[in-house]
């Protein structure tokens, strides 16, 4: 059954034609989850509308597949030895039994094909999948497994399991799978965002970013490295036996019962083959405005930009400052069944109802200019344009805007005031730009401070020394920095917020560029009509004790 087939019928209409929920609570669901993400059936249980079990036989009925009650199913020692026990934890299946050659297993999520076609590639075995529901699952999986082994215990059965194997047998052997499954469960579950594998001559080294911030984990020996990126690659269907060529993939999993994406992109080095998975945790996205870290200034121009019929914001950072975040906050907040809303992105991370979303692929021509006059003739009210690169996406930015268009983009500059300048660089003339442009949003993530061990201080003379003018702000403050505990890894911190310099274009600001004002002269008017800089943002989020000293100067270091 093909992808078309399987959204014929959506999962909240399938639950309302069975009596179970009403429009109402699908229509509330759907606002929840273009809010804080996760799937529709997720946000209909947390309303209370339905239960697992409904969510489960509405998933098998709209794929086709058969609903089963664990309660009545009993696997024999024989067909749970076929399914490695970190394989059924992580992505909640559970062997039922064998018909022929073929595997009968239950599962979650009947998209999950990637798990599907791993478990043939592991077992031998023909795969046949049949829905439970996902608490049922998970109490089924510890009864007849035990509760899951941690990294150590996985890393220590692996070494000594596949020395001596080749590639392909050891990337198949369960030591293997259950090592890799136990790092990527251990990853998502520290809401890591990238997972890096890196080779050298006589060590092998895996670290988590997690918070914009790397950590290694524990150590496997070295002659696990060719195994473990072998067995990152089966799953990603990228080719094994390739390892003089960088290689791009993408593995779509449910891992406890979550969708998550992972990006794989393999890179062979003089000491061997690393390996880097960006996570991209749909779950763990707030597509909510008020959860960005905006003050309540801010965040009422965001919402008033949002609603604008036409014009173009831009937002801009450096990679990682969370500029994706804050665009699909904003096209959240104006998404409605009234407002047609296109998006252009490199890649499309994460799906949101309602929008329709293009990836780019510029190896056949499917890049942001092209595209983007494409989508002009399809009526849209608003559109997203993952990254503005050069002239030629600029200038049909600036078309669609004058057409009466809403253009939500992002550039690379350092903050709001160069941006202007960077687009006269690109070739936007300066009158174009003070009749599209409507404001640019600068942006920065910071951690914040670890709830659980906060500590406060009064800053001394010598750290204010540093500060320059900035010190006056913060002389006899109380500050707050994290002590590190367990909880944040004994780094002191544990998540991230947004520091924002929003650039409204005023009436002044456009007679200013239109006479081609400096990048200094820009900032100097835009502080006296009332922005705020990323300084000024990050020494904000210092005194009311969300962020460290350190963490916001290090942030705006460059200003």
């Amino acid at each position: 059954m093909n992808q078309a087939d399987l959204n014929k019928r959506l999962l909240g209409q399938v639950l309302k034609a069975a009596g179970v929920v009403g429009e109402g609570d699908v229509q509330a669901a759907l606002a929840d989850q273009r809010k804080h993400g996760g799937l529709i059936g997720q946000c209909l249980v947390a309303r209370g509308a339905c239960t697992d079990a409904h969510v489960a036989s509405a998933l098998a009925e709209q794929a086709g597949l058969q609903s089963v009650d664990l309660n009545l199913e009993t696997p024999g020692p024989e067909v749970l030895e076929l399914v490695d026990g970190s394989v059924a934890h992580t992505f909640l299946v559970l062997p039922l039994r064998l018909e022929g050659e073929e595997l009968v297993v239950a599962l979650a999520d009947p998209l999950n094909q990637a798990v599907l076609d791993d478990l043939a590639f592991t077992t031998g075995r023909s795969i046949r999948a049949v829905v439970a529901s996902a608490d049922s699952i998970r109490a089924a999986v510890v009864q007849h497994y035990g509760e899951e082994a941690d990294l150590a215990s996985a890393i220590a059965d692996a070494a000594g399991a596949v020395s001596g194997s080749d590639t392909e047998s050891a990337a198949k052997s369960k030591p293997v799978v259950r090592l890799l499954n136990s790092i990527l469960n251990r990853a998502v579950r520290d809401r890591a965002s990238d997972v890096h594998f890196e080779v050298y001559d006589d060590t092998f080294r895996i670290r988590y970013r997690v918070d914009g911030s790397l950590y290694e984990i524990e150590a496997p020996p070295h002659h696990l490295a060719l195994p473990l990126v072998a067995r990152i690659k089966v799953m990603a269907d990228l080719d094994i036996t390739e390892i003089r060529l960088p290689q791009d993939g993408r593995i779509e999993l449910s891992i406890d019962g979550e969708p998550v994406d992972l990006r794989v992109a393999t890179l062979p080095t003089q000491t061997g083959e690393g390996c880097v998975m960006r996570i991209l945790d749909r779950t763990a996205v707030n597509l909510d405005l008020a959860a960005l870290g905006l003050n309540a200034s801010d965040e009422a121009h965001l919402r008033a930009l949002t609603a604008l019929p036409n014009g173009i914001i831009l937002v801009t950072g450096p990679t990682g400052s969370g500029k994706t975040t804050t665009l699909y906050a904003m096209l959240s907040e104006a998404n409605d069944p009234s407002v047609k809303i296109i998006t252009v992105e490199d890649p499309v991370e994460y799906d949101i109802d309602g929008i329709v979303q293009i990836p780019i692929q510029g190896d056949i021509g499917v890049t942001y200019s092209s595209v983007l006059r494409t989508i002009l003739r399809q009526d849209p009210d608003k559109i997203l344009v993952g990254e503005i690169r050069d002239s030629e996406t600029a200038s049909t930015a600036v078309e669609a805007s004058l057409t009466g268009h809403t253009v939500f983009a992002t550039l690379h500059t350092g903050d709001a005031p160069s941006t202007i300048t960077r687009l006269v660089d690109m070739g936007v003339e300066p009158f174009l730009i003070t009749a599209t442009l409507q404001a640019v949003v600068a942006q920065r993530l910071v951690r914040t401070i670890c709830g659980q061990c906060k500590k406060s201080y009064v800053p001394d003379e010598d750290l204010l020394e540093g500060l320059g003018a900035a010190a006056e702000d913060i002389r006899n403050a109380t500050l707050f920095y994290g002590e590190g505990c367990e909880v944040c890894h004994h780094t002191g911190y544990k998540g991230r917020m947004g520091i924002f310099e929003i650039l409204m274009i005023s009436d002044a600001m456009r007679v200013a560029v239109h006479k081609e004002a400096s990048t200094g002269e820009l900032r100097k008017l835009a502080v006296r009509e009332g922005m705020h800089t990323l300084r000024q943002a990050g020494l904000m989020a210092v005194l009311e004790g969300r962020t460290t000293l350190e963490e916001a100067l290090r942030e705006t270091s460059s200003l």
